[in-house]
Parts: structure tokens; sequence; C-alpha cells
């Protein structure tokens, strides 16, 4: 496995009065900078879009990286959110907090490498589950 952040990850991040919202991220990462594109659900009320896109720009030092994520279009209660996370030994995991600055509203997030082995497991459960 690579050192480098570059790739698709399967995300979640708790927040306040929403539960566990659940979101996909492509990372790509060269000398340090980190950008990339996010994808999730809207989960405010009301909300007319059923689906958020937003950019990411930050870096990573080491084991740490942040960057922050801006909601495209802005609007609908989603903001410019800032984060702040911990990469692990094989940067295969992403485990911090998210915060909106400004606002007391803050709250975990990790993000997993989505990669080969998760596929296999999907799809070994599916040829375990019973035909419906």
């Amino acid at each position: 496995m690579t050192d480098n952040l570059t790739g698709v990850w399967d995300g979640s991040y708790v927040q306040p009065g929403a539960g566990m919202v659940t979101f996909l991220a492509t990372l790509i990462e060269a000398r340090g900078a980190v950008s990339g594109s996010v994808t999730e659900p809207c989960v405010t009320p009301g909300c007319p879009l059923s689906t958020h896109n937003a950019s990411l720009a930050g870096h990573r030092a080491g084991s740490t990286v942040s960057f922050v994520k801006r909601y495209e279009p802005p609007g609908y209660g989603y903001h410019t959110v800032h984060y702040e996370g911990t990469v692990n030994a094989e940067a295969t995991e992403i485990d911090g907090r998210w915060r909106i600055p400004g606002t007391r509203f803050s709250g975990a997030f990790l993000m997993v490498r989505a990669g080969r082995a998760a596929e296999t497991v999907a799809t070994e459960e599916k040829i375990k589950a019973p035909a419906q």
C-alpha cells in the first residue's frame, strides 16, 4: 500500500442533530498539498438537494492532515468546514475532528481508503447471502 493519500476514500462524520453522515471523497496528494472532492447526502430538513458536492484543499505533514471542505454551491445550512486528522501508519485511515469556524458545531470524522479488499469482502457477502 502506498504512503500517498491519493485515491478514493469512504468516510463518515457525526453531525449534531443529524447523527452519522456518510460521504465519498477523492483525494489527490502532491508534495504535501492535498486537494480533492466530496459527495454526500443532504441531511438538513427541507434541503432541496439530495446530494451535496464539495471541494477539498489542504496539506499533509507526516501523519497530520488538514483540509477545508467548501460546499458547491454553498447554502442550505452547509458552510465551509475545517478538518484536522491523523493518518495511520499504513495510510489507510484518517481519523480526526471537523469544525465550522465561528460556531459551536464540531464532531468526529473517519475516512477509510476504499480498495480491493473492501470490494472483495462485499462481493463475498453477496455470494453468501441467500437469494430473495
